[in-house]
């Protein structure tokens, strides 16, 4: 199964754990197979069931009826030797000393196989939180957060509830199955045979259930997903569904997606929890075929098969059924986990469409400009930048303005490649940006947008995040130049006052004040300024302008603009339109020009 194959890759990595977990398996299949089979002969003859033989059998050991013969002496010449009260307790001790060892080493086994367990689960969590975290924002423009969610979360912990958890079965029953089948044949390969013969059409019936599970289980977590969805969007949109008395809509919608969840895992339970009746329905005609077939050997004429043989036979066999339950429940559940693997495997096995070349050049300064050359972007088939040149020299600003859905954002999303272009090359300093190592690219910027983001901690986590080694005074420097350091003391625990979910306690200006700071702190060469002061009321708006300015001394800047009023000194400002390059040059020039730009600023000065 090529889900099980992805498990075991991650296995590997406890390898050592994994293989004392099967010799301690192999260890506890012994002693139960011991347990079971040694002490009815024994008992047959202290119970007088059965003659005590008076000489040994052959010394070579050639068949079953040699190794019978010489197991009966022995035990029998103990029974003569220390009577019959004194064997029986020996026996009691022994069947005591044995049943600890095999529960002692079925524990050990269950206590190597946590440390796969868990391990492979952790791992599993790593590799997709790392994934999310390397694939382009083009993802998740295409997903629904909730299921990648789902997926972290639900589908991860599916698969340690279905597959890990059930692979302790894997390695010790088949063990054991195979060591009790062996011993049946060596007992009677006649009956063994004929108990084989039934055994792939038990094996037909679960397999045609466990793939209709398998379809079931996919749906259901898919299903799961979209329930997180809704919940996610419900508690990001509550001020809105509040303020439109949304309330029995949402709730409408929920109660409507959570009642089609209910429905797929009432069938999905229903397929799974029917493996262990199945299973034991189909054992139990298995055995009583057996039974019948067997005593009809017993009955024989030619007495083809020793009753008390047939005795042991039938207590061994009565021992696989239920490690045979146990596979064919596994089974089910590793065919339920899959699914979820399935899913888990989409996710990791996504193509990481920014890559890094493995000759990347590293480059941690910025000495000369920026140069856009002949730049263009698709998203999917849909145009977004055409062909556009642009050079940013160093020290500059650079202000890019234009009508909603112009490209102004995507022209500076393309700068720290969070997408590559479709066309044309970007260059800092004559190095084509797909050349340079990603973490040395990004480091040379600071990006302040009009979403401001913040993390559920600190004031000073946020200003320091992603930065190791910082003092608190290097927090407030750059909260001060941030016109931040005012609000900031006045908190009920300074900077260690926790702002809430993206900073819910936090009023806009005051966290876009923060995430200035946090850029300050960063000190990068290239500052990207994304509509940063579009949000905010006119009071909000004078203090974190004045913090920009503060944080574009010295800097080179791409400045996106909403407000015009806000990029009227910007040594040269950039027009777009439709994906388009139209117009460019200073504010004055540009309004003596007529064109797209005095329309834009003519409308804001109208309003």
């Amino acid at each position: 199964m090529k889900s099980l194959g992805k498990i075991f890759h991650y296995i590997r990595n406890y390898w050592l754990f994994a293989v004392l977990n099967a010799v301690f398996n192999v260890f506890s299949v012994l002693f139960s197979l011991v347990s079971f089979a040694l002490f009815i002969p024994i008992l047959q003859m202290l119970f007088k069931t059965a003659e005590i033989p008076e000489t040994a059998g052959p010394l070579v050991l050639t068949n079953m009826d040699s190794l019978k013969e010489n197991f009966y002496h022995f035990f029998g010449q103990l029974i003569r030797n220390y009577g019959e009260n004194e064997v029986l307790v020996y026996i009691g001790i022994s069947i005591i000393v044995l049943f600890f060892l095999r529960n002692l080493f079925r524990y050990l086994a269950m206590f190597f196989l946590a440390v796969v367990r868990n391990g492979v689960v952790k791992d599993l969590r790593n590799d997709l939180y790392k994934k999310i975290l390397i694939l382009p924002l083009g993802f998740y423009t295409e997903q629904r957060k909730g299921d990648i969610i789902s997926r972290m979360t639900a589908d991860v912990q599916e698969v340690e509830i279905s597959i890990m958890s059930s692979l302790e079965m894997i390695v010790r029953d088949p063990v054991q199955i195979i060591t009790f089948v062996v011993t049946l044949f060596i007992i009677s390969p006649q009956l063994t045979i004929f108990v084989l013969i039934l055994l792939p059409v038990s094996g037909f019936l679960i397999g045609r259930i466990g793939k209709s599970l398998k379809r079931t289980s996919a749906k259901g977590q898919k299903k799961m997903g979209e329930l997180l969805a809704v919940i996610e969007e419900t508690i990001s949109g509550l001020r809105i569904i509040k303020a439109f008395s949304a309330i029995p809509f949402a709730d409408h919608r929920f109660q409507e997606t959570n009642r089609n969840f209910f429905r797929i895992m009432v069938r999905l339970y229903r397929k799974r929890d029917l493996a262990s009746p199945l299973s034991e329905f189909l054992s139990a005609v298995v055995l009583t075929i057996l039974l019948w077939y067997g005593g009809r050997l017993v009955l024989a004429p030619e007495n083809s098969l020793d009753a008390a043989v047939f005795l042991v036979y039938i207590t061994i066999f009565s021992q696989v059924i239920p490690p045979a339950k146990s596979i064919t429940q596994a089974y089910y559940n590793i065919l339920k986990g899959a699914a979820s693997m399935d899913r888990i495997e989409q996710v990791l096995a996504e193509p990481e469409i920014i890559e890094e070349r493995p000759d990347a050049i590293p480059k941690k300064e910025f000495l000369e400009r920026i140069d856009y050359a002949d730049v263009s972007f698709r998203y999917k088939a849909e145009p977004v930048l055409n062909h556009i040149s642009l050079t940013i020299e160093k020290g500059k600003t650079i202000a890019v303005v234009g009508p909603s859905g112009a490209g102004k954002s995507t022209l500076a999303d393309l700068l720290p490649r969070f997408y590559d272009i479709a066309e044309g090359e970007i260059r800092i300093d004559g190095i084509p940006i797909r050349d340079m190592v990603i973490d040395d690219l990004r480091g040379l910027m600071g990006i302040v947008s009009q979403e401001t983001i913040l993390f559920n901690d600190t004031v000073f986590n946020n200003i320091a995040f992603g930065m190791e080694h910082i003092g608190e005074e290097e927090v407030i420097s750059a909260a001060k130049v941030a016109n931040a350091h005012e609000f900031i003391i006045r908190m009920p625990e300074g900077y260690y006052t926790n702002i809430g979910d993206r900073g819910a306690k936090l009023s806009g200006g005051q966290r876009q004040r923060l995430s200035i700071a946090r850029a300050v702190l960063k000190n990068p060469p290239i500052l990207i300024l994304d509509e940063a002061t579009s949000a905010l009321d006119t009071e909000s708006e004078r203090l974190v302008q004045q913090a920009l300015e503060n944080l574009m001394k010295n800097r080179t800047s791409i400045v996106i603009a909403h407000r015009l009023s806000t990029i009227q000194h910007a040594h040269e400002i950039i027009v777009l339109q439709n994906g388009n390059l139209v117009e460019r040059g200073p504010h004055a020039e540009l309004l003596a020009r007529n064109g797209v730009y005095r329309k834009l600023y003519d409308l804001q000065m109208f309003v």
